[in-house]
């Protein structure tokens, strides 16, 4: 194993709990130590540049590609993954992929629901452009996208109707 020699202590919070990580090089990706180091493995590893959106996150509740990020643009900031969105009860935007059947395979699923969160965070209300504007930067191979549109789409009518608030708080 090579050491950094500037490597030091790396901390941020991640699905609301502080973390510190000893002897970090700043130039190491997150997606890379949120899987190996801290075994979060519902952030998925997929082109690697930033590209598909299966490694999406939310930094400072924004969605962000985590294979493009470095250690230290992460530190002292807060990030939520795929995990942070586990409780009690089944998270809105979770619940929707499930009814409109938004998923087949699975593997974009995790970044998908971080885009949607994040979108659904800057913007309660979205119109069809803006969905699929929010969605550009994630991939998906087996459903066409469009069950995937129908379930933000359904999720911004309920908002809109103010139903209910689906921008559950991670």
């Amino acid at each position: 194993m090579i050491v950094d020699a500037n490597a030091g202590a790396w901390s941020c919070t991640i699905n609301g709990k502080p973390v510190v990580l000893e002897h970090m090089p700043p130039t190491r990706k997150l997606l890379d130590i949120l899987r190996d180091e801290l075994r979060l493995m519902g952030t998925k590893m997929a082109c690697g540049i930033g590209r598909c959106g299966a490694c999406m996150v939310l930094l400072d509740g924004k969605p962000v590609n985590s294979c493009l990020l470095m250690a230290y643009q992460c530190a002292g900031r807060e990030l939520v993954t795929i995990e942070g969105l586990q409780g009690p009860e089944r998270d809105p935007v979770q619940q929707a992929f499930l009814e409109e059947g938004a998923f087949q395979c699975g593997y974009c699923t995790s970044g998908m629901l971080m885009s949607v969160k994040g979108l659904l965070k800057a913007n309660p209300c979205p119109n069809r452009s803006e969905i699929e504007e929010s969605l550009s930067g994630n991939l998906c191979r087996c459903t066409g996208y469009g069950p995937i549109i129908r379930a933000v789409e359904k999720l911004s009518e309920l908002n809109r109707q103010g139903a209910r608030n689906v921008d559950r708080e991670v």
